[in-house]
């Protein structure tokens, strides 16, 4: 039977706090980034409380699915940053609870808020979508608020230009007026100029009631012969005039239905539906269009089309409405009706007039001309149809990928947090802040190349999940067995030797020695060192190109070099508890030899054919191991000849005892 653990009402307590206040945190954020997009959209519009309470409650409701999990990884961030900070953490797993048991109550939790993130892009998230949208369309239809500005036009009126020289704010009245009236065209424009004026606007809020006082009207009138070059106008003063505008200031939210054929209103399974409708419809239009290639357009002399099958309707219907079965259009089909009938072009047009020459080359543009228009605009409708397929392909995987991440950065954010142990809003903020950017930038990568259909829809919109699930798997492992994520030391000796960088000696002399070299037998021990270099290079032939068959096929590993080495490097050590400072001046001559690298690069054999038969990589290793055998070659001979040096030195400190 299963029972909950105190250990993991702990574990949810101090967790789901946490959580809590970071997923208002990062709605907040997103509200904010919403509200400092659409500002322009409702500054200056008179918008009601209430009109602007439901827009953001609409928004909020869409950006629900997207602060989830950088609230996850947040949370799981700061929570186990202070485990690990208290030594909470080291406590548990000291107890025998490991990382993975630790995880459970919070993957069943966070398995919880995947649902809710999923239902909320499926089911609440379409509806919220489509009447924050609708609003936000609405607002930019609204006409803003009027507030004419002084000394310059004002435009927000549509088919008129309000100029007011001076306003007094305090009666309302508007000094040197002029208003230019376009509702007819700019050539039939209504002007009209007075000292002063009076604007209000009617109980409907629907127009704009002005009062004119002291000023003229000028208009011109239409003319009714097209070749009479003077235009009539009439000229009116007044001195005072009421005029009616029209100007609807009301907020007017618009039909939903607008937003019916879009992706961000539509469930999955609506989105798959019309994906498939759309699929089928490119698919018609694609065969409509070869019909018309090769039937009109690039039609061959002495082809007779085959019929279009289904893309078209046919007449001959039966009484179900059913389409006639007809042949289909094959290159089996193509290939049996098309008989070319050899023509000469260039001998008819030789033969032809120049006027029927000119003729011929002009009909021949336009019919070019024509064509090349009519596929650009058959392109761009194929490739509008192809977008807007894809848009609801990604919308689609989007539900499904954005759940996910929650998951994911649950065992991201634990992992780091167990490995940083910082808590609070320091470290695990800006930790958040960078792996979220980092998400976002390959998830935003995937969905730009899967809607323009350069990546598949599914591997673009997967990409992301791709990306980090195999880093909240290694970071989990790591955090789990309690091991650096980077070794900065191994990664440098790997590095150096995979480059065949070397480090020089640096032997100095040491203060305490408990043993001395046996001086005695190290001329001897030198000596039979540097014949067996000579041997080495003998045998190997260091200077020639490997034979490359043999390379990769022959399992014989470097062991000789390797015992070279080995001996080497045990006689330096045994020369550095000299108090000779020759002989350590000679010992620091001594190259780092580089054993192994003139071999085969790895251990196992299906791992060298595997490389050598993928030739690019075999390749370039084959010529790394040919520098290192040349390398080789003279660091064996560096070898020999400090030995000789060593002998002498040792010879003479023999001599003078």
């Amino acid at each position: 039977m299963f029972h909950i653990k105190r250990l993991d009402i702990f574990i949810l307590k101090s967790f789901s706090l946490l959580f809590m206040g970071t997923f208002f945190i990062c709605l907040f954020i997103f509200m904010m980034q919403f509200l400092w997009k659409y500002v322009d959209e409702m500054v200056g519009k008179g918008l009601d409380v209430m009109v602007l309470a439901q827009l953001f409650f609409y928004a909020a409701l869409t950006l629900v699915p997207a602060s989830l999990p950088l609230a996850v990884l947040l949370a799981a961030l700061i929570t186990f940053g202070n485990f690990g900070e208290r030594f909470e953490l080291m406590a548990m797993k000291a107890a025998g609870v490991s990382l993975l048991q630790i995880l459970r109550p919070l993957v069943i939790l966070i398995a919880f808020v995947c649902v809710v993130s999923f239902y909320f892009q499926n089911v609440i998230g379409p509806n919220a979508q489509a009447k924050l949208w609708t609003m936000v369309i609405s607002m930019r239809q609204k006409s803003p608020e009027l507030d004419i500005p002084e000394g310059a036009f004002y435009d927000q009126i549509p088919g008129y230009n309000l100029y007011v020289g001076h306003k007094n704010r305090n009666t309302g009245m508007l000094y040197d007026v002029l208003i230019y009236n376009f509702e007819n065209g700019f050539e039939n424009a209504q002007i009209i100029y007075c000292d002063s004026a009076r604007m209000e606007l009617t109980s409907d809020k629907e127009h704009l009631y002005l009062h004119l006082f002291d000023g003229e009207e000028f208009e011109n009138l239409r003319s009714q012969n097209i070749s009479q070059e003077s235009v009539p106008y009439r000229r009116e003063s007044f001195k005072r005039k009421d005029a009616l505008i029209e100007f609807d200031s009301n907020f007017n939210i618009m039909d939903e239905g607008i937003m019916e054929s879009q992706s961000v209103s539509k469930n999955m399974a609506q989105l798959e539906a019309d994906a498939d409708s759309m699929r089928m419809v490119v698919d018609s239009l694609g065969g409509v269009n070869f019909y018309e290639a090769v039937s009109r357009t690039y039609k061959p002399v002495g082809w007779d089309p085959p019929v279009l099958v289904s893309a078209v309707k046919n007449d001959n219907e039966n009484e179900e409405g059913g389409m006639k079965p007809e042949t289909p259009v094959t290159a089996a089909t193509i290939t049996h009706v098309y008989s070319p009938t050899k023509i000469n072009f260039d001998s008819i047009y030789s033969i032809s007039s120049l006027d029927d020459k000119q003729r011929l080359m002009n009909d021949a543009f336009v019919e070019v001309t024509q064509a090349q228009s009519d596929w650009n605009m058959r392109e761009v409708n194929m490739e509008l149809l192809r977008t807007d397929m894809r848009r609801h392909q990604t919308a689609w995987h989007e539900k499904l990928t954005v759940s996910l991440a929650c998951m994911i950065f649950l065992f991201i954010g634990v992992s780091l947090g167990g490995i940083i142990r910082k808590g609070g809003l320091g470290m695990p903020v800006v930790v958040s802040v960078l792996i979220f950017i980092f998400y976002y930038v390959v998830n935003n990568t995937g969905f730009k190349l899967a809607r323009e259909g350069q990546w598949y829809v599914w591997s673009g919109m997967w990409l992301s999940t791709a990306v980090l699930a195999p880093i909240g798997g290694f970071l989990t492992y790591k955090s789990n067995n309690d091991s650096v994520v980077i070794n900065l030391g191994a990664l440098t000796i790997w590095g150096k030797k995979f480059l065949g960088l070397r480090s020089a000696r640096n032997l100095v002399s040491k203060e305490v020695i408990i043993e001395d070299p046996d001086y005695e037998t190290l001329p001897v021990r030198l000596a039979k060192l540097s014949d067996r270099c000579a041997a080495y290079m003998e045998k190997e032939h260091l200077k020639q190109a490997p034979n490359y068959y043999r390379l990769w096929t022959a399992d014989e590993p470097d062991v000789e070099g390797e015992a070279i080495n080995d001996e080497l490097e045990g006689l330096i050590e045994e020369m550095s508890n000299t108090r000779s400072g020759h002989l350590l001046n000679a010992l620091n001559n001594y190259p780092t030899l580089v054993a192994g690298a003139v071999s085969q690069p790895f251990k196992k054999r299906w791992l060298n054919l595997a490389c050598g038969l993928f030739f690019p990589l075999g390749f370039f290793f084959y010529i790394r191991i040919w520098i290192f055998r040349l390398r080789m070659q003279k660091d064996l001979e560096r070898v020999m000849e400090v030995n000789r040096d060593c002998i002498y030195v040792v010879n003479n400190r023999i001599n003078k005892k």
